[in-house]
């Protein structure tokens, strides 16, 4: 049998050397922000759910609604579906073939994150 020489190949890019771009940091924000809006969601529902139980419940639920725990999750929410819905819109100028050259997406990007911010204080202020 012939001897099988391994031949020596560079490892992938792991996590530890591998420098983040903003494009893939917006894209893995997308992604938790989507799944994040659930937990607001969740305690809106709870909230909901409770006020049609009893009114016993509905002060628990009430009480951890309007908590600072509460305000958090609400407050984080908000920055959450506002960034979530700008990505969504950079991700339909993508589909559409605009934008996709490095500058512009990294434009794209940091607008969809100091847009969510702004947006969210908007919100919080107005509402």
């Amino acid at each position: 049998m012939a001897d099988v020489k391994r031949v020596e190949r560079p490892l992938s890019p792991h996590l530890q050397i591998y420098r983040p771009q903003l494009t893939s940091i917006t894209s893995i924000l997308t992604r938790i922000t989507g799944n994040g809006l659930i937990v607001g969601t969740m305690l809106a529902v709870w909230w909901l759910l409770a006020a049609a139980t009893s009114p016993e419940y509905f002060a628990v639920a009430d009480a951890v609604a309007t908590s600072w725990f509460g305000d958090l999750v609400f407050t984080l929410s908000a920055w959450a579906l506002w960034y979530h819905y700008l990505a969504g819109i950079r991700h339909l100028i993508y589909d559409a073939g605009k934008g996709l050259d490095i500058p512009t997406a990294e434009k794209l990007g940091w607008a969809c994150i100091i847009g969510s911010v702004v947006l969210t204080v908007l919100t919080v202020v107005i509402v």
